[in-house]
């Protein structure tokens, strides 16, 4: 079992910038590409971002491309998702998730964190 938990979602007016964190439980987090989906009201869960084992090979939707930045701490057990200019179809509860899988489907990721709220405004 991998337990993450999401931190550092708020309030930000478009074209702001934040700083997601997600903390994994222990060092077994290492053994796991890292994603991030998003999961805006009444939509389905949309897939961010991921990054490999090695946190040095990410992979961007295009809704996303050239204003976010994934990366991963391995030492520290900590995956991030750095969002900038950020727009009011930002707006989501951000979920950090750990896969064996390469993988941008929701439905095959193997540990979900419980999600924290980001809110663009204009």
């Amino acid at each position: 079992q991998v337990q993450l938990v999401e931190s550092g979602g708020g309030l930000v007016q478009a074209g702001g910038s934040l700083r997601l964190a997600c903390a994994a439980s222990d060092r077994t987090f290492r053994y796991y590409n890292l994603a991030w989906f998003r999961q805006a009201p009444g939509k389905e869960r949309q897939f961010v971002a991921i990054v490999n084992i090695g946190g040095d090979s990410p992979l961007y939707a295009d809704s996303v491309k050239g204003r976010v930045t994934i990366s991963r701490d391995n030492a520290k057990n900590t995956g991030y998702l750095e969002m900038n200019n950020l727009k009011i179809e930002d707006t989501a509860v951000y979920h950090c998730a750990a896969t064996r899988s390469w993988t941008t489907r929701n439905d095959l990721i193997d540990y979900w964190g419980q999600g924290t709220q980001v809110t663009v405004s204009s």
